[in-house]
């Protein structure tokens, strides 16, 4: 298996892009395409002292900032930018899937233009792993899309019961729409007119769903817009880190505490583990015709050595075909309520 790495996106490339592919090329049996300016590539590569990995590089020389703030622009002026030749390799036939921790909007509007959108994926959106009290959940939209209409939002559901039947191995995932208030009437206009939509879709859904149910796990798949979606996850983000900051304070003060603490390291390691974002790697962009994942922009070695990972395991669970059918059996309920 083939990926195509994005070496020059995120705030530590190329260095900890290079790592996180060697350590990928090392652990995960596939073999790595670093996509990027080659003499700073070959350069890391020289660093890391490794030899004989399944890694190669392919030459792209201009890169997308991360800060850029107009990435339809930037992509279409920068044609031999390091996000869109990984997307090329991939719509080529070259690489199966494409992952990058560079600039989230050029990484979307590239798998857009390469990739083209599956049939009844009008906006495709972001799948981010959610851990909670029981597990994990899948939250749909994570960012891609600030406004929404009612039928993305049904778009959103279908592919969110795609994936968790097909990678997370649900038979009936619970899924639920992030409102303010559980009765079918609370929220806004577009939460009421989605509520009805979903409804009717075939899936398992348990209709509205408040923010605090996300983390106890009371649904498997979170269905939102991505504005709202994507201030769930940063709060989440923030409150996991400010949990760790205020345990390690209090341990500090007393000598007792300190003995606890240490009593308490194996169980304070596995949920430090699993609030950290480096765990989970990456994002899938779900709605295009190739397998691409959204690393965090401040991401390690370690995060994108899983963000491969979480490529890896979406091509070989087949998750583009598995959305597409999943979209084409709920075509005619979205064509039959889709706004203008």
């Amino acid at each position: 298996m083939k990926i195509a790495l994005d070496a020059m996106g995120g705030d530590f490339a190329p260095s900890e892009i290079v790592r996180g592919a060697c350590l990928a090329a090392e652990e995960l049996d596939v073999e790595v395409i670093l996509v990027g300016d080659r003499h700073a590539i070959e350069s890391e590569l020289s660093k890391a002292g490794l030899r004989d990995l399944p890694l190669s590089i392919v030459h792209a020389g201009q890169v997308i900032p991360m800060d850029e703030s107009h990435p339809v622009d930037a992509v279409r002026r920068m044609r031999s930018s390091s996000i869109l030749v990984a997307c090329d390799l991939v719509a080529q036939g070259d690489a199966d899937a494409v992952v990058s921790a560079g600039n989230t909007g050029a990484t979307m509007i590239s798998a857009i233009m390469r990739l083209k959108r599956l049939d009844g994926a009008d906006r495709p959106a972001i799948c981010t792993v959610f851990p909670t009290t029981k597990g994990y959940s899948l939250l749909i939209d994570g960012g891609a899309n600030s406004e929404c209409r009612p039928h993305h939002m049904l778009s959103f559901a279908l592919m969110g019961d795609a994936y968790a039947r097909q990678i997370m191995g649900m038979g009936s995932p619970k899924l639920g729409l992030l409102s303010i208030g559980e009765e079918a009437t609370k929220g806004t206009e577009l939460t009421v007119a989605s509520y009805e939509l979903i409804s009717k879709a075939g899936c398992n859904f348990v209709g509205n769903i408040e923010a605090k149910d996300i983390p106890l796990g009371r649904v498997d798949v979170v269905i939102t817009d991505g504005f709202t979606g994507n201030v769930v996850l940063k709060l989440a983000e923030g409150v996991g880190e400010a949990m760790v900051k205020i345990l390690k304070a209090s341990i500090e003060k007393s000598p007792v505490s300190k003995v606890g603490a240490a009593l308490m390291r194996p169980a304070l390691k596995s949920l430090a583990e699993k609030m950290d974002y480096s765990e989970y790697g990456g994002a899938l962009l779900l709605g295009v015709g190739g397998i691409t994942v959204i690393a965090h922009g401040r991401s390690r070695a370690k995060a994108i050595k899983n963000a491969i990972g979480t490529a890896k395991a979406a091509v070989e669970g087949n998750v583009i075909e598995a959305v597409a059918t999943r979209l084409a059996r709920g075509g005619s309920e979205r064509r039959d309520n889709r706004e203008d």
